[in-house]
C-alpha cells in the first residue's frame, strides 16, 4: 500500500512524526515532467520505527532538512501524499544525513534505547538480542545481563561505566539501526519497522 490511510481523528492522539532527512523542491531530477507538474519531495525517517518515506508536500510547505514533519495526510498537513521506501530509494542527500538524524533520535529517546539494554530478551536458545548489536558477543552479552540483573541502566554513561569493555553503547545501536536500514536480507529486525508499538 503506497498511501496512507491517515487523516482518521482517531490517529490524532499519537502523531508519527519523521525527520527530514532531505528536500527536493522541484521534485526528482530523473522525473522529466514539465516543472509545473512535479511537486516537492521530502524524504524522511519516522522517529518511532526508523521507517523510511517520501513524502510529496505543498509548494508552500517551507519544509527544511533537519525539520520534524508529521507522517500523516489531513487538513492541517501540508502532506499530500505518502509512499513508503526503501534505503536503495534515498536521494545521496538523503542517505548523507541519515547517520546523523539516527545518532540524534537514539540521543534524544536515550531512556527508550537505554531500556533496550535492560529488556532485551533470548530470541533463539543459542540468541540473545543483545547479540544482534555489533561487537557484542557472548561474554559481553553475559557481562550485561549480569550488570542489568544488579539494577537497571540509568543511561548510556552509567551502562559504559558498569560494563566492562562495552564501549559507547550509544554508537552500537545507532551502527545495529543502520545496519537494519541498509540489509535486506537480514533475519531478526529489532528497532527498524518492528511494529510493537503499545
Amino acid at each position: 500500500m503506497s498511501d496512507s490511510e491517515s487523516g482518521d481523528p482517531a490517529a490524532d492522539t499519537e502523531r508519527e512524526t519523521g525527520v527530514v532527512l532531505d528536500f527536493l523542491p522541484h521534485g526528482r531530477t530523473e522525473d522529466d515532467r514539465p516543472q509545473y507538474e512535479k511537486s516537492p519531495l521530502a524524504y524522511v525517517l519516522t522517529e518511532s520505527e526508523f521507517e523510511l518515506f517520501e513524502l510529496r508536500v505543498d509548494d508552500d510547505a517551507g519544509v527544511q532538512i533537519g525539520d520534524r514533519i508529521p507522517v500523516e495526510r489531513g487538513d492541517d498537513s501540508p502532506v499530500q501524499r505518502i509512499r513508503s521506501i526503501e534505503y536503495e530509494d534515498l536521494p545521496s542527500g538523503a542517505r548523507s544525513e541519515l547517520e546523523y538524524v539516527v545518532e540524534e533520535i537514539v540521543t534524544t529517546n536515550e531512556d527508550r534505547f537505554v531500556d533496550f539494554y535492560n529488556d532485551a530478551q533470548p530470541i533463539t536458545l543459542r540468541l540473545h538480542q543483545l547479540n544482534l548489536l555489533p561487537g557484542i558477543g557472548k561474554k559481553l552479552r553475559n557481562n550485561i545481563l549480569d550488570e542489568r540483573d544488579r539494577r537497571p541502566f540509568q543511561n548510556f554513561e552509567d551502562l559504559e561505566a558498569r560494563v566492562s569493555g562495552l564501549h559507547n553503547p550509544r554508537e552500537v545501536l545507532v551502527e545495529r539501526v543502520l545496519e537494519e536500514m541498509r540489509e535486506d536480507d537480514l533475519k531478526y529486525r529489532t528497532f527498524v519497522g518492528t511494529d510493537d508499538q503499545d
